[in-house]
């Protein structure tokens, strides 16, 4: 861990060849924003009411037009008299009983179709109107939320993998081509079923692509800025999703507005698929034995920020033959450009010493799988707890959004209302998780989160309504918090040899947890309750938990399996990095 440290010092530290890197990370998050936050648009609901069919009226009220026609046809409902979604009114069979004013005896479904109020969303045409999906067919409409979360929750697993044994840039650039592939065949599906299918294949590739910025923007990055570029990747997502309401409302047809998604992800392969937009990660490299690849990277990044690989003063061969390595892999990242740089050369065959040391034992790249988890003595467990805090962060949510907007036609509240509460928690973890430790955060957050749940299932009925409101908002955005930041912290406990995949198990389960919410849709909400119980319980389970993770603020990413075991977490409270002395569990042998 630490040898690694001192190579990518000895190549300019984060200088300004990282940091651009890292912050041009950033924009394609906006088009993965309006891809993610595309769904509840597509699937929003209209307002709508059974099309009057004149053949089934009596013969003396077929002339009618316009309101007297509806009023006719279509029950009303309740107080406000609105027009039945998915009813028409049934006469008696002519000349049974002749009257001079025909009175309905009953109801019926629909047999014209609907009329919808329009624009939905923005949109004058969707999927819901194009294929009807209201009334009897209104199931499909969570079916293809669900499908589309489970989609994201397959690549991120899947891809994720790929990430350790294929690396972070050939996965990015792959699932770029694919989801501009399905992007525009989404704008040209003939049936819902065929959309259904190219959704769930849609949502693997976004999440490969999600997936593998994520980890290479992380190992770009040294630990004072990790969170800071991080969290600011977050924001440029958010914006994307600000965006795109007004993008609908600019094309308002749906397969207009599938084309523009296809067509700015296709937009970022032209620019982030050359390398030196998007070049390979350089600890991935190196942690897997591919040193040849990375001394190239090393060279690139030194000469970019400003530092001479062939100057070799006498206290920088000082640095390369005698120093010990700990004391330049911790003060390293430290100092500002890394005043203290190591020689590199540009040519393979000639290596810095470094370099040549680490690829004297091996010239063949070691991969890891997932399963060497197993074998290890602490990071499986911080895995568990964070993808059980991923699944509850993402679960929850869910919840607060229905007690905020009861109403499924309402869009614009909770959508909006969603989106500035997830800025403004990664707002807060910028200035808090540095500060405080990302444990106490997590453990807050995940406190808060389950504390108001609790009180929404326990006494909604009995709280004033300003309390709902304001146990609902803290809810929502404690719960984006411990999901941001779960995702975070199981970036920086896994090892860089399993970090993909590892990234990936946690990320899926914080989907999973969102592909539950339309599943309990599908039954007409009749088991919302139970999934409230049980979202909660887990909230307050993890709260004991999230107590056992390690403290990773300020230390070095792990580059193996048996640095991510020697992980330990310090005090609480007022703990710093450098009191990081209480060991969790005795981190196992090496084999």
């Amino acid at each position: 861990m630490e040898r690694e440290a001192q190579l990518l010092c000895a190549a300019g530290g984060f200088g300004r060849a990282r940091r651009l890197l890292a912050a041009a990370s950033w924009l394609p998050c906006v088009a993965l924003g309006l891809a993610l936050s595309s769904e509840p648009l597509l699937t929003a609901r209209p307002a709508h009411h059974c099309r009057p069919d004149p053949a089934l009226l009596p013969p003396s009220l077929r002339a009618l037009r316009g309101p007297a026609l509806l009023g006719a046809s279509v029950p009303r409902l309740g107080p406000a008299r609105a027009p039945s979604p998915c009813l028409l009114l049934r006469y008696p069979v002519p000349g049974a009983r002749p009257s001079s004013a025909p009175a309905p005896s009953g109801t019926r479904p629909c047999t014209r179709g609907w009329l919808y109020t329009l624009p939905a969303a923005g949109l004058l045409r969707s999927p819901v109107t194009q294929w009807d999906l209201v009334c009897e067919d209104s199931w499909k409409v969570p079916l293809e939320q669900m499908c589309h979360f489970l989609g994201w929750l397959l690549g991120c697993v899947l891809l994720g993998t790929g990430c350790d044994r294929f690396g972070r840039r050939a996965v990015f650039v792959v699932s770029l081509v694919l989801a501009t592939v399905l992007g525009a065949s989404e704008a040209l599906a003939a049936s819902f079923y065929a959309l259904l299918a190219l959704r769930f294949l849609h949502g693997g590739t976004l999440a490969g692509a999600f997936l593998a910025l994520y980890v290479a923007r992380l190992e770009l990055c040294d630990p004072p800025h990790r969170l800071a570029f991080s969290m600011g990747a977050g924001l440029f997502s958010v914006a994307g999703t600000l965006l795109l309401p007004g993008l609908a409302m600019l094309v308002q047809d749906w397969r207009l507005l599938q084309g523009l998604s296809a067509l700015v992800t296709g937009l970022l392969l032209l620019f982030w698929g050359f390398p030196a937009l998007f070049p390979e990660s350089p600890c991935w490299l190196l942690a897997t034995g591919q040193v040849a690849q990375a001394s190239r990277i090393l060279w690139h990044f030194a000469e970019a920020s400003g530092v001479d690989p062939e100057d070799s003063s006498s206290e920088e061969n000082s640095l390369a033959t005698g120093n010990t390595l700990a004391s330049s892999g911790r003060q390293c990242w430290r100092r500002e450009g890394c005043g203290d740089t190591l020689p590199l050369t540009p040519a393979p065959s000639s290596p810095c010493p470094e370099l040549a040391g680490l690829s004297a034992g091996s010239t063949q790249p070691q991969y890891h799988s997932i399963l060497g988890l197993l074998h290890t003595r602490t990071t499986w467990r911080s895995g568990l707890i964070l993808g059980f805090s991923s699944l509850v962060g993402g679960g929850i949510r869910a919840s607060f959004l229905r007690s905020l907007v009861p109403s499924e036609q309402a869009f614009y509240l909770p959508y909006f209302l969603e989106a500035g509460l997830e800025a403004t928690a990664i707002v807060l973890l910028i200035l808090t998780a540095d500060r405080c430790g990302r444990r106490p955060v997590l453990l807050l957050g995940t406190m808060v989160a389950g504390l108001a749940s609790l009180l929404l299932l326990a006494g909604a009925q009995y709280l004033p309504g300003w309390t709902t409101l304001f146990l609902s908002v803290l809810g929502l955005l404690a719960s984006q918090a411990v999901s941001e930041l779960s995702v975070l912290l199981a970036a920086e406990v896994f090892p860089t040899v399993i970090r993909g995949a590892g990234l990936g198990l946690v990320l899926g389960a914080g989907f999973l947890g969102r592909a539950t919410a339309p599943l309990t849709d599908i039954h007409g909400r009749r088991g919302f309750f139970l999934q409230h119980v049980v979202f909660t319980s887990l909230a307050i389970l993890i709260l004991l938990c999230v107590l056992l993770l390690p403290e990773t603020r300020g230390q070095e990413l792990p580059q193996s399996l048996e640095d991510a075991d020697r992980l330990q977490r310090s005090p609480l409270l007022l703990g710093c990095p450098h009191q990081d002395h209480l060991p969790l569990l005795l981190p196992s042998r090496s084999e």
